[in-house]
This record gives structure tokens, sequence and C-alpha cells, in this order.
């Protein structure tokens, strides 16, 4: 931001030198970028951080500089504005609609009837000029000084060129057109504020004036405008149209809610100095102030705990009455009243910086030792440290993958969400964020089948995007992918795969796997359950990739995908051990080949051998499918293996022959299943 060191000095009761300025703002956090000394003034470039807006303005700086030096603020007082009792009221000449109070939460409009437009007064004149700016008449001057006084933007319409004499906050409609004061013309879009009169747009809110009702030489009646505008719609125009200026800057940084009305009452008195007119009486405010302050607490513990040295607390007083935080003493605490202007400070450590950073961080003694306390990883790292361990044992690749997908891409997996979207201006061929991670694994999977690789296996943790009823959701996701040359066989290797990841994490003995409905993405999925509460939760899916994903993603062998909730993944770790004794006596094991129609699914098998409730079975295991002669067409024949033990003695095969039987009987009457010999 530039400033005039004159115009500084004018709001303190002693002046400074531009070196002394330049000493103390970098000292509090302001560095000068650049310093040109002049006739009785000095230009400063001064870098203000962007969550400092109250220090976009001439008053800001010199609040800074009082604090830190010990000086007084004068700023300009607050004016008397008294209009002639013949004046009319203002809603007699105008009157302001606002459709859009989420993204204007409070416009005001002044008018001031019978000015006279010409040069500014050289004192105005020399302000301006002394900040680089070009004068152009008396009104907008008056706009553009009180902006780099206050901070608070404003825009004077001439009222005798709005249609209807009215004013309407409103969204554009797409390709409406609109020039602005710089002879620049934009085609807008419909997520774009404007303030328009009763036909079309005359400003780009927050950004920039239009021409059609720029104040001329000719101009008798103007309208003052002063707003608050939400500063990512500010943003988000002025990148689109390509279109910025000093306004639009500090909007896009955040306004002093309580300086909206102030700025357009010294506006509104120093146009009435400089053009004359009459002031109409009252003032149109559409929208809500917010609260007048906010208390924040600051333990005087708490501070010397961070800074590393103790503070008195008188001394932390004093700094923070510099700073118009008006603190009071309570016990082991100081309570803080927030001014509206300081957007930036909300925590207790907020308050915890600005006492070292006036107390100054020179006096902050730097040790020769650094003191480090170890400490475990926090569980979710631990978490995550195993889920890459396991995954990348099995072969697996970690993929890192942008959040940006093309429409297409994305469409395709966007189940229960609606997709959500970036400036499409900044992503043309990729607007929209991705509702999954596996778009980003296939698009990678091509990449490497670009490239002659083949066995690729990759997982990818990241979070994926979406709006439900008009509200924006963001959530982590796991997602794999794997190279199915040989289908049946990659797929349990997969679930083996999941099935450990799992065990690993702490969710073994509450996860099942059960068939799922096809969906988009995958041609036969497998649901992973988990048993959370005596509720059972969708973990994820796993399955093939369907062929319609295998066209859109042009890939020529049959892949897996897999994509599991992450948050719920690592939510029971880590896991509770438990310890039980060697088995002290051997175990029988017998395999059983089935035959089941072609439908019918593992989980159904293992779980009517489970409902056959043989005393002595261990665990059943899947081994293998076979289909082909002499298994008839439509069935197949499906291999498991049964682990009989007792704890207490050594079993004869005479008794697991009877069990076993029991189980094929369950398996005749629940499935239709005929035992393969």
């Amino acid at each position: 931001m530039n400033a005039s060191l004159a115009w500084l000095n004018s709001y303190l009761d002693r002046p400074v030198t531009a070196d002394e300025a330049d000493r103390v703002l970098t000292e509090v956090g302001f560095p000068l970028d650049g310093l040109e000394e002049g006739d009785g003034d000095a230009l400063l470039d001064v870098e203000v951080t962007s969550n400092r807006s109250d220090c976009l303005s001439h008053v800001g700086l010199a609040r800074e500089i009082a604090a830190a030096t010990g000086r007084v603020l004068n700023p300009p007082a607050p004016p008397e504005l008294i209009p002639p009792e013949d004046a009319p009221e203002v809603r007699e000449l105008t009157s302001v609609e606002n459709q859009e109070p989420a993204l204007c939460p409070l416009y005001t409009a002044r008018v001031i009837k019978g000015v006279k437009v010409g040069p500014s007064p050289a004192w105005l004149v020399e302000r301006l000029e002394a900040v680089g700016l070009r004068p152009v008449n008396n009104i907008v001057d008056v706009t553009n000084f009180v902006l780099h006084e206050m901070g608070q933007p404003l825009h004077a319409f001439d009222l005798a060129k709005l249609a209807g004499q009215r004013i309407v906050v409103r969204k554009a409609t797409a390709g409406e057109a609109f020039t602005a004061i710089d002879g620049s013309t934009h085609k807008l879009r419909d997520d774009m504020l404007v303030i328009a009169d009763a036909e079309r747009p005359q400003a780009v809110a927050g950004v920039m004036g239009g021409r059609d009702s720029e104040v001329t030489e000719g101009t008798t009646d103007v309208l003052l405008e002063s707003a608050r505008f939400d500063p990512l719609s500010v943003r988000s125009t002025s990148r689109a149209l390509k279109l910025a200026s000093d306004s639009s800057y500090r909007f896009e940084r955040g306004v002093d809610p309580l300086g909206v009305d102030r700025a357009s009452q010294r506006a509104a008195e120093l146009i009435l100095e400089v053009a004359g007119g009459k002031l109409a009486q009252g003032v149109i405010a559409e929208g809500e102030t917010p609260p007048l302050s906010q208390d924040v607490e600051l333990r005087l513990e708490r501070c010397q705990q961070l800074l590393g040295i103790e503070i008195p607390a008188e001394r932390m007083l004093d700094l923070l009455t510099a700073l118009e935080l008006k603190p009071r003493f309570g016990g082991e605490s100081i309570i803080c009243t927030i001014p509206s202007h300081r957007l930036d400070l909300h925590r207790e450590v907020d308050l915890i910086e600005e006492v070292a950073r006036l107390h100054g961080y020179d006096a902050i003694p730097t040790g020769q030792k650094v003191h480090i306390v170890a400490r475990p990883p926090q569980t979710s790292v631990q978490a995550r440290q195993t889920l890459n361990r396991v995954l990348i044992a099995h072969g697996y690749h970690e993929a890192i993958t942008f959040s940006f997908l093309p429409p297409d891409h994305a469409k395709l997996f966007a189940e229960g969400v609606e997709l959500a979207y970036v400036d499409q201006d900044k992503k043309k061929a990729e607007p929209a964020l991705r509702p999954s991670v596996l778009p980003s694994l296939l698009a990678s999977r091509k990449a490497n089948q670009d490239a002659g690789n083949q066995d690729v296996r990759l997982f990818e943790v990241a979070s994926v995007f979406g709006q439900r009823e008009g509200r924006y959701v963001e959530s982590r996701k796991l997602a794999l992918l794997a190279d199915a040359a040989t289908p049946a066989e990659a797929l349990r290797e997969m679930r083996g795969t999941l099935e450990e990841l799992l065990e690993h994490l702490g969710l073994s003995g509450r996860v099942r796997i059960a068939p799922a409905d096809p969906s988009p993405q995958w041609a036969s999925p497998a649901a992973v359950l988990v048993d959370v509460d005596d509720a059972t939760k969708v973990l994820g899916h796993y399955g093939p990739a369907t062929d319609a994903v295998m066209k859109q993603f042009d890939l020529q062998t049959p892949v897996l995908l897999a994509e599991l909730d992450y948050a719920a993944l690592i939510a029971a770790y880590p896991p509770q051990p438990e310890v039980k004794p060697l088995p002290r006596f051997p175990a029988i094991e017998r395999d059983l080949s089935i035959i089941v129609d072609e439908a019918t699914p593992w989980a159904d098998i293992e779980r009517t051998v489970r409902e056959a409730e043989v005393p002595l079975m261990e665990r059943v295991d899947f081994v293998m499918v076979y289909r082909g002669k002499p298994v008839p067409s439509g069935r197949k024949s499906v291999t498991l293996k049964m682990i009989f033990r007792d704890p207490q003695r050594t079993l004869e095969h005479e008794e697991v022959t009877e069990q076993v039987q029991s189980v094929v009987g369950r398996l005749r009457e629940s499935l239709a299943a005929e035992l393969r010999t």
C-alpha cells in the first residue's frame, strides 16, 4: 500500500520522520518495500499482510505508529451532518432493494442534491497525488480520499443517470453486458453480484463502477454508496473479469463492519465542503450490522508460556490499551474488547501475538539450546503409517494426484452428491472437484498403460468433494486400483489385502463382506460392512470396474477398484490384541467341494456352514471355484476348507465325519447344493 508520510503525520500528535516510520512499521510487522523522499513528504510502500485489512488506510497505519511509539492518534472527528430543514427525505429521492443479503450484508445510500462538479481544492489534490492517484473531479476525489484515509471503499453515482432513480443489489444474468469506468467491456456470469438500477448493471459490486452512471461535470445530484460485500464473491468476480481496483483489494480482505456508515458520513461532509449541495435527510441502510464487540480472555500464565518471558501485567495493559482493545484486568487474566476494525483477532493466542509484537520481538531472548520433548506419534499418524506399510507390502504404490477432473469423468462417480466446481476460467478442462478418488487413479492407470507398465497397483488417501442441499461437503477416502489380468485371482488377492489391512487397523472380528447392488463404477461390487454400536455401517466397496468405466478411461486391462471411508478406517486404531494360549491338540482339516447355482455368493455358503452350528468347527475358509465339465452349465463348484479341533482332547476322524455330514445336509437344504465327489 502507498502511504504519504505527511498524510500519516496529520493524524499524530507529533510527527515521525521517514526513517523512524520505516523502523517502527518494520518492527511491528509492516516492512517497507520502498521509500521515496520528496519535498516535505515521503512515499512509503508498506507491505500489509492479507489478515491486516485495517492497515490498508492512513488512519490504520497511524494507529500502529501511535501504539508503538507512545504517540496520540487523532483520527478525523465524527462529522455532524445536519441537513437543512427543507431538505427532502432520502427515501423520497431513491430506493434500495437488496436481493442478496448473503453477498451484501449491508448497503447504505445517501443523496446530495445540487452539487457543483469541478476541480478539487489544492489540499485534496495534494493528498491524492502524494499516493500516486490522478485527480478526476471533486466528487470522485473525495471517495478516493476517504478510501485511503479510512479503508472503506465508496462509490458515487449520478442519480439522474440511474433508471428509475433506484438501486437494486442483485446477481447478474448470464451474458449481461457491462462497461466499466476504465472503458473495458465485460460479459457477466450469473454468479456475479452487481449494483443495478431498474434496467441494467451500473457497477460490479466491490470491484468497479460503470461508465453509464459516472459523475461528470453535468452531474447535479449524487447518490453516495457505502457497503460491505462478501470477500470471496468480490475476489472471484475480480479474477474472472480480470478487473481489479483499490476497492476490490480492500473488499477481498474485509472492511470494518462498523466503518461503513462512518465513511459515508465523512465523504458526505467533504462533498458538501468541496462541491456544495444539499444533503437529503436520513440514510437508506439495507442489511444488518454485526454485534458491536467481542470479548477475548488473555491468561497471563499462558502468555508467559508461549513467549518464554514474563511481561508485567501493567506493561501488557499499556500495550493492549494503545491498540484500542480496552483491556480490563481480572485476577489471573486480562479481558479485551475487540474493536470492529480488527478482523484478525479472535483467540487468546492472537492477543499474545499482539503483546509480543508491540513489546518487541527483539526483547524476547533466543536461547543457546532448543529443548525438545520426545513424544510418540499421534494415533492418526500411526494408523496412516500402518495403512501404508500393509498396502506397500502387498505390492501397492502410493499415488498423489490432483483434485480436479473433467466433468464427464466426475459425473460417472457422483453418487449421492452433486458435483462441486471451481472457477472455470482457471480450470477450463478440469473444473470439477472429484467426488471420488477412483477416477484419479484410473487416469494414472491410463498413463501407465501408455508407458507400457503392467501389473499396476495403486492406492491413495485423499479428500473428495460434493454438494448436498446447497452445502459443500468434504470427506477423505482410501482408494485402491489393481490390474486384474485373471479377475477371479485378483479379486481374492484384493479381498485378502483388505482383510489384512482391517485387521492391522483394529477392525478384526467386526467386519464382514456382503454382495452389493451393481453401480456405475463396479460391475459386481462387494460391500465392506463394519458393526459399530449394534449397528451396521458400510465402510466402502470393492470389485471389478464396469465396462463403462473401462471405456471412459480407454483401459485395455481389466482393473479392480476399492474405495473405503478413511475416517472410519483409522477410528478403530490401535488394534486391541487378544491373547490366547497355543492349541494343545492337533486339528483335523476337511475339504468339501459342493456344486451350487452360479449366482450363489461365497457369503451365503459361509453363513450356511456357520448356521449348522457344529460344535467342533474352528474355522471355515474359501479355497477355489471351478467351472466346466463335469459341472453343469449355470452351476459352479466351490471348494471350502473346514478345520475342526477340540481344546480338551485329540479328535477322532469319525467325530469329524458326523459333523461334516451335518454341514452337507444344511447346504443341501438351504442352497440346493450337491456334493461333488
